[in-house]
């Protein structure tokens, strides 16, 4: 019989929720307007902003919905964890928005050195500074929920790229009031896409490693093992096994062998307690064995 692993009330990404609905409507009702300025003023960087703002509101569309289907719980039978990875998956979903995005602005960029083009710096300096409050806003929306959900710290991420465009939108407008520079906004556009590039990596990479069922960055299997191995009437420890099922939520399976007429059931409830207490790992699956127990060695994988 499977445990029922619908989320909690307040796990995971859902206690941020709110938070995702308000700045997915800010981002949404804002995109209009930067879409509009964009083609009033002619301004690459903030077109290239704006497309960013796309995936600004994807993000948090995706983060939003991977929440919700994150509670269903599965009536099948045949997804004993849930729906958890959503989350996950979502946040790969962005990373490869990121991706695309930053791609599209370089090339864009790089497309009009040296073209003779007019801007119109008016609309575009009033759009990047409401563009730049708006982003503060979501920043400090998700700033909590960023280091609790890779899927929120991706829509995180996603907001914090876009308050630094609408910094470097605002700078290259007041640049060219002044000089006349128009060569700053092509600029301003590449350094927008070259910023997007490293984050995109990030999240893709924490995205993939939970999909890869990697073990968490800060949990050491083999001092996990090592702790494990000094309870009191632990002989051995093998087929040890931790990933992370989504952000926050740490799995571990493994075999302890205990010696013969051990209490196993004292020893079941210290392993349990130690991987709580040290390392933070509260879902475990533990498989007691006596030394006089055969079958496990013939495993071939």
């Amino acid at each position: 019989m499977a445990h029922d692993h619908g989320l909690a009330a307040g796990r995971g990404a859902a206690r941020h929720r709110p938070r995702l609905r308000l700045a997915f409507i800010l981002v949404v009702v804002y995109l209009f307007v930067e879409l509009i300025a964009a083609w009033i003023s002619g301004s690459l960087a903030l077109l290239s902003d704006a497309v960013h703002m796309i995936t600004d509101a994807a993000a948090l569309g995706m983060a939003l919905g991977a929440t919700r289907l994150a509670e269903r719980v599965d009536r099948t039978g045949q997804r004993t964890y849930g729906y958890y990875r959503a989350e996950v998956f979502a946040a790969l979903a962005v990373a490869a928005l990121m991706t695309i995005t930053g791609i599209y602005v370089i090339f864009a960029a790089v497309r009009r050195i040296g073209a003779d083009v007019e801007i119109a710096t008016g609309p575009m300096i009033i759009v990047a500074v409401v563009g730049l409050i708006v982003n503060v806003i979501c920043v400090f929306l998700l700033r909590e929920g960023a280091s609790q959900s890779i899927n929120v710290r991706a829509a995180y991420q996603e907001v914090l790229v876009d308050a630094v465009g609408s910094v470097g939108v605002l700078i290259g407008g007041i640049i060219i009031v002044y000089t006349d520079a128009v060569w700053v906004d092509t600029l301003i556009a590449f350094l927008i896409g070259a910023f997007i590039a490293p984050r995109a990596f990030r999240i893709g990479r924490d995205a993939l490693r939970v999909l890869s069922q990697a073990a968490p960055e800060d949990v050491d299997v083999t001092q996990v093992v090592a702790d494990l191995s000094e309870l009191p009437d632990v002989v051995d420890v093998h087929d040890m096994h931790v990933w992370s099922l989504t952000s926050g939520m740490d799995v571990a399976t493994a075999h302890l062998v205990i010696a013969d007429g051990a209490d196993s059931h004292r020893v079941l409830d210290q392993a349990r307690d130690l991987l709580v207490s040290r390392h933070s790992i509260a879902h475990a699956t533990l498989q007691v064995e006596p030394t006089s127990h055969e079958g496990c060695d013939q495993l071939d994988w």
